[in-house]
C-alpha cells in the first residue's frame, strides 16, 4: 500500500486498493512452494493487459497509452516505471484523537489501510524505509491509546516519542522532492544559494562543501532501502552545518543549541533570509572563464554572489537563473565564436532576468517583513501606482497572482515544481 500510494500519489484509495489486491494475490499464488514456473510471467502479463483496458480499475496515468503501445516485457517494465509527480504540498491532516479512535474502532483494518494510503501519497517523496517506520509507529500509537483507560495522556506521551520520526518524514519528503525535481547538481546549487541567503557573511569556499554534502545525502538516501540511511546521513550533515556556521551567525548558534539534531536541522531549514549586506558589485566571469574547464564553477560562484546580495530572491527564481546559465554555456561554448554568442545571450539575460530578480527580491522581502494583511494592502498600493490605467478587476487579478506566488514560493520550503510553473 505504501509503495503504490507513493508511486501513484494522485490515485484514489479505491484504485490503489485494487492494484494492491491484485499484486498481493499474484505474490501469494506464484511465490508459494511448488508454484508453476510460468505462474509469475502469466500473472504479470494478465496484470499488464488489465492496466491497458479502457475500463482499467488501476490508477490512471498520462504515460499509460505509450506503455500499452509496446508488448511483452517492454510493456511490463514501462508500466512498472510509471509514477505520478509528487503532491506539491502534503495534504494529510491528522484528525483529532477522538476522531482517530472512532474510525479505528469502527474497522481497524480499513482504518489502517486508508491511513497508509493518505499518509504515503501525501509524503510520497520520503524514502520508503522512513515512511514504513513512521506509519508503523503511528498505527501502533493509535491501537495502543484507543484501548487505553486514559487515551489523552497516552497520545501525549506517544506523540512526544514520535516527534523526531515525524520531523524526519516531513524533512526527508522536502529534501527528496527537491532532489527529484532538480537532480544532484541543481540541488547542490539550490542548497548553496539558500545558505548564502541565510548567512551572507560566509564565503563560497565555506558553503560549497556543505552544499555538496547535502546533494550527496539526497543522491544516496532518497531511493535507498537501507533502514537508517536518511536519518544517519541527515544527522551527520546537520553536525557539519552546525560546526561550520554556529560561530558565524547567532541564528545558527540558536538552532544548533538543542540536543535533538533532527529538530536543529528543521530549525535551520525554516530560517528566513538575513538582511541584505553591503557588498561591492560581484565579479562577473569572462566568456573565456565560462567556457573553460571550470566554467560551471565560475557560473555557480557568480550566482552565489547574486544570491547573497539579494537574500530574498526565492529558490524557484534562482533555479531558473541556474538553468539559463547552463543553457548559455551549452549553446555558446561549442560555437565558432563563443564570445559573440555569449555577449548576445548575456545581454538578453541582463535585460530580461535581472529586473525580474529585483522584483522577486522586493516582493519576497515585503512578504517576510510585514504581517499578511499589511503585505496585501502595501502590494495593492504599489500595483495601483505601477499600473494607473488598470481597471479594478485587472488590478485584483494581478494582486491575487502576486499574493499566491509570495505565500507559496517565498517560503524556505517552497515546492519546486509548483513554483517553477508560477515563475
Amino acid at each position: 500500500i505504501i509503495d503504490n500510494s507513493r508511486k501513484y500519489s494522485n490515485g484514489t484509495f479505491e484504485e490503489i486498493s485494487h492494484l494492491v489486491r491484485d499484486i498481493v494475490s499474484l505474490a501469494e499464488k506464484c511465490c508459494a512452494p511448488g508454484a508453476d514456473p510460468s505462474c509469475y510471467d502469466a500473472g504479470s502479463t494478465a496484470l499488464s493487459i488489465k492496466s491497458c483496458r479502457a475500463d482499467s480499475p488501476f490508477p490512471a496515468h498520462p504515460g499509460t497509452a505509450e506503455c500499452c503501445a509496446q508488448a511483452g516485457l517492454e510493456r511490463k517494465l514501462c508500466l512498472a516505471a510509471l509514477r505520478h509527480p509528487p503532491q506539491p504540498l502534503p495534504r494529510y491532516l491528522q484528525p483529532s484523537d477522538r476522531e482517530l479512535c472512532q474510525a479505528f474502532r469502527q474497522d481497524p483494518r480499513e482504518f489502517a489501510d486508508r491511513f497508509l494510503y493518505e499518509y504515503s501519497s501525501s509524503y510520497s517523496q520520503a524514502p520508503l524505509p522512513v515512511l514504513v517506520g513512521s506509519t508503523r509507529t503511528f498505527l501502533s500509537m493509535v491501537s495502543t491509546c484507543c484501548i487505553s483507560s486514559a487515551p489523552t495522556p497516552c497520545f501525549l506521551k506517544e506523540k512526544m516519542e514520535r516527534k523526531a520520526l515525524s520531523l524526519l518524514t516531513l524533512t526527508s519528503n522536502r529534501i527528496c522532492s527537491r532532489f527529484s525535481a532538480y537532480g544532484k547538481d541543481k540541488v547542490s546549487f539550490s542548497y548553496l544559494a539558500s545558505l548564502a541567503q541565510k548567512v551572507p557573511s560566509a564565503s563560497f569556499e565555506e558553503l560549497l562543501p556543505l552544499a555538496e554534502d547535502a546533494a550527496e545525502l539526497s543522491a544516496q538516501c532518497c531511493d535507498s532501502l537501507a533502514e537508517d540511511c536518511m536519518q544517519k546521513k541527515l544527522l551527520e550533515h546537520t553536525g557539519k552545518v552546525c560546526t561550520a556556521l554556529s560561530g558565524r551567525d547567532g541564528r545558527f548558534a540558536d538552532c544548533c543549541r538543542g540536543k535533538n539534531l533532527m529538530e536543529n536541522h528543521f530549525c535551520i531549514l525554516a530560517m528566513l533570509p538575513a538582511p541584505a549586506p553591503q557588498l561591492p558589485e560581484p565579479y562577473e566571469p569572462s566568456n573565456k572563464e565560462l567556457c573553460g574547464k571550470e566554467g560551471a564553477l565560475h557560473a555557480t560562484r557568480f550566482l552565489f554572489e547574486l544570491a547573497r546580495r539579494q537574500p530574498c530572491i526565492p529558490d524557484a527564481v534562482l533555479a531558473k537563473l541556474y538553468d539559463s546559465s547552463g543553457k548559455l554555456r551549452e549553446g555558446c561554448c561549442s560555437t565558432k565564436d563563443p564570445s559573440v554568442c555569449s555577449d548576445c545571450k548575456r545581454k538578453r539575460i541582463a535585460a530580461e532576468l535581472f529586473p525580474f530578480l529585483e522584483k522577486a527580491h522586493q516582493l519576497c522581502g515585503l512578504y517576510h517583513r510585514l504581517p499578511f494583511l499589511e503585505f496585501k494592502k502595501r502590494l495593492r498600493e504599489t500595483l495601483a501606482q505601477a499600473e494607473p490605467e488598470a481597471g479594478p478587476e485587472h488590478l485584483e487579478q494581478l494582486l491575487e497572482q502576486r499574493v499566491s506566488f509570495a505565500s507559496t514560493c517565498c517560503l524556505p520550503d517552497a515546492p519546486p515544481l509548483l513554483c517553477a510553473a508560477k515563475v
